[in-house]
């Protein structure tokens, strides 16, 4: 009898356990993997995008206040990736091509950065953007030459980046929206690409009163 009990309180300190590591490890059951987790602390905190220097594939160098009193539509990328970089870039055109052209340039601009910026010149950066059919003024594709500040933006914006001994790198991907005062305002889905559509014009929208 005195056993059963034991047993019984083991089992009970077991589930206990198993709960709050999954109530702690889900961010309250609100996710339930480790990128929904990243999303939402994201979402909750919206940092501002840090002061960097942007070169892009024309060879210009800008900060993020080149495209204030926009929104900006950001990928992570490098152009050495062939797997979901193909897939994210080819789905940000779908996007560029999809919002209603009253829109570009007037209030949002899009905006791909290599994280990979020693291989990624502008000179590679405007092969790639032709590519994509990116026109490199409304669309744009950068690189962020210091490793410092590429390192905190990346932190700020919960971008995984791992290099491998192959020169490749595995990271997470999504769509970055920031609002016109350089805050970060929305993460979403690169693989939804009408969901992401649907967000971006609903919120400047909104914004212009439409």
């Amino acid at each position: 009898m005195m056993r059963g009990s034991y047993n019984s309180v083991a089992v009970m300190l077991v589930l206990v356990f198993g709960f709050v590591l999954f109530y702690t490890g889900t961010d309250g059951f609100q996710a339930y993997t480790a990128e929904t987790a990243r999303v939402n602390k994201l979402m909750k905190e919206q940092p501002g995008f840090p002061s960097v220097m942007l070169e892009d594939s024309k060879g210009r160098e800008y900060s993020i206040s080149e495209f204030k009193g926009k929104y900006v539509l950001i990928s992570f990328m490098y152009t050495s990736c062939t797997t979901v970089c193909v897939d994210l870039e080819w789905n940000m055109s779908q996007v560029f091509q999809q919002i209603p052209d009253k829109y570009l340039g007037e209030e949002i601009d899009f905006l791909s950065i290599s994280f990979d910026p020693k291989r990624d010149t502008p000179e590679i950066l405007d092969k790639y953007r032709e590519h994509f059919n990116s026109d490199g003024e409304i669309w744009r594709m950068a690189r962020i030459p210091n490793q410092q500040e590429l390192d905190t933006l990346l932190k700020e914006f919960g971008v995984i980046v791992i290099p491998d001994e192959y020169g490749n790198f595995a990271h997470n991907s999504a769509f970055y929206l920031v609002d016109k005062k350089g805050t970060l305002v929305e993460v979403m889905d690169y693989k939804n690409i009408d969901g992401a559509i649907k967000k971006i014009v609903s919120t400047i929208e909104k914004e212009v009163g439409e």
